[in-house]
């Protein structure tokens, strides 16, 4: 099983990615957010159903065609509210961004939500898009979270190529983003280090196959981490990572 908390003492980011719902914003009624991750993880099992029907297909060498998303447009179709009346910013995440921004950390967006039409406004609402360097959305790829594809995509739109030396963290408040950054650390023979954020991601911990995971209870206990890891008498602003510690099980 990885640490039942965050290590203090492991090197700080280079890039970090972020997960969007539960993780930077919060919806005022949490019970649509649960109806979104659930529908998000029917669609998912969906997929891979007919995935194994079309085995064969999926090994031709032809263009990959980007998803319907019935589900996703469905949803936002139904919404008539603002994102401003649905949804409230986390102003401790907030603090987590500004910091990592302040001491040069490339940051980037990773949602299994649609930019079109719900992201791209949440982003501008809350000013947060100052912060991102790059944002990938549901339409963007393929396969949403647990699938690589958003992470990688991601990472491959940093403004440079990954460094042998970059530690990159994975912020998300699932299990399926934990699932995500460590099938895109596999894919892309690079530590990924999954940071879960509440109880829903921590209990991904108990399969016991993410000795790096970071497990942040709240978003007090990142906003600690990071004042921590990024105090300036002892490292100042990211120009030069130096690898990755990794805690063992």
């Amino acid at each position: 099983m990885g640490d039942a908390t965050l290590d203090s003492n492991q090197t700080p980011p280079t890039i970090v990615l972020f997960d969007l719902d539960g993780t930077l914003v919060n919806h005022i009624n949490p019970r649509v957010l649960q109806a979104l991750e659930f529908l998000d993880d029917c669609s998912h099992r969906a997929a891979r159903l007919v995935a194994r029907f079309r085995l064969m297909r999926r090994q031709q060498t032809t263009p990959c065609k980007m998803p319907k998303l019935l589900v996703h447009r469905a949803i936002h179709r139904v919404r008539r509210k603002s994102v401003d009346q649905m949804l409230v910013p986390c102003e401790t995440m907030r603090r987590v961004l500004e910091r990592l921004h302040e001491n040069g950390v490339i940051l980037g967006l990773v949602s299994n939500g649609l930019g079109r039409g719900y992201g791209h406004d949440v982003l501008e609402a809350f000013d947060l898009r100052k912060y991102f360097t790059t944002c990938v959305f549901r339409e963007d790829v393929a396969r949403g979270k647990p699938w690589p594809d958003s992470i990688q995509a991601a990472l491959g739109n940093v403004g440079r190529g990954l460094r042998a030396r970059d530690v990159v963290w994975y912020v998300g408040d699932q299990r399926k983003d934990v699932d995500a950054a460590l099938s895109a650390s596999a894919n892309l023979s690079r530590a990924i280090v999954p940071v879960a954020l509440g109880a829903r991601a921590a209990l991904r911990a108990m399969d016991g196959d993410c000795p790096q995971l970071q497990i942040a209870w709240s978003a007090h206990d990142l906003d600690r981490l990071t004042s921590d890891l990024f105090d300036t008498h002892l490292y100042g602003p990211v120009r030069a990572p130096y690898p990755l510690a990794v805690a063992t099980a």
